[in-house]
């Protein structure tokens, strides 16, 4: 039996299957795939994006795709880099839109490979819409996002009936001019879960406006860092305690915030208090 991550011949176009000479024909001159790559687990990527990969003309990634993936791209593919950092970012994102349509324009097949899923926080839709100005055919493949990666990997339920009936994604980080957080609506739920994305460097103000808005400061947290790979260190603690776990436990990004009361159903084998760390 074939592997699922072993690379079909990548010598000729024998590998392209008959699937893609139909989609090819049918789309045009060129088309750009939005490809979600998972949390950081080459394995959590689903089988439309490999073969959509591994047949690609031109790939551009993120920085937070695993390495692994791109070994499946075909032989002759293009490789580009655009990765962001907070404060570092490679390529502007009016470059990467640019980059896009031209490769597109030009025939080729593009994917861009995105880090969890493309429309989490991935500027998937910023893409889409640029993309389509332009008249450039786009597909969308979601991918498993790093809220849900980081939960499964530390075993907490973004919901359970009796705990949380919701749960809602927030960034730390907003666009220059963006409406603030709505902290009180945040905080006015206590059997909600919240997750926030890109928020180590904002543990002490998303702390402190919760409790100050009503989330009472026992509330658990867990951040996790690294999530789904080898690297992947998870720590508990109270809202109150979030900045001050985060320090001690010298957690890095990327790094996910969980706040509600799930985190107390946690794998203690991988979502550890800062005390158990410490004696590792």
């Amino acid at each position: 039996m074939l592997s699922l991550f072993a690379p079909w011949d990548r010598g000729t176009d024998v590998s392209r299957p008959r699937w893609f000479a139909r989609w090819r024909s049918a789309a045009g001159p060129g088309h750009v795939w939005l490809v979600g790559a998972g949390p950081g687990d080459p394995e959590l990527i689903t089988v439309r994006a490999l073969r959509l990969l591994q047949q690609a003309d031109v790939v551009v990634y993120d920085r937070l795709v695993a390495p692994a993936l791109l070994a499946h791209c075909r032989r002759g593919a293009r490789r580009l880099y655009v990765g962001k950092r907070s404060g570092a970012h490679s390529v502007p994102q009016q470059d990467i839109n640019a980059l896009l349509v031209r490769e597109a324009q030009a025939g080729r097949c593009v994917v861009r490979l995105k880090g969890g899923d493309p429309f989490v926080f991935g500027r998937g839709g910023e893409e889409m819409l640029a993309l389509q100005a332009a008249g450039v055919p786009v597909s969308v493949v979601p991918g498993i996002s790093a809220a849900h990666g980081c939960a499964a990997a530390t075993g907490i339920p973004l919901t359970h009936r009796d705990l949380a009936d919701g749960v809602t994604f927030i960034t730390a980080h907003r666009r220059d001019g963006a409406a603030g957080t709505d902290w009180a609506a945040l905080a006015a739920q206590p059997s909600r879960t919240l997750v926030c994305y890109m928020g180590l460097s904002e543990l002490a103000r998303i702390s402190e406006q919760l409790i100050a808005h009503g989330l009472p400061a026992s509330t658990p947290a867990a951040l996790i860092c690294h999530g789904t790979t080898a690297a992947q260190r998870a720590v508990r603690c109270r809202l109150d305690t979030l900045d001050e776990t985060a320090q001690r436990a010298a957690m890095a990004s990327p790094c996910l915030l969980i706040i509600g009361q799930v985190v107390a159903l946690g794998d203690p084998a991988r979502l550890c208090a800062i005390e158990q760390m410490a004696t590792a």
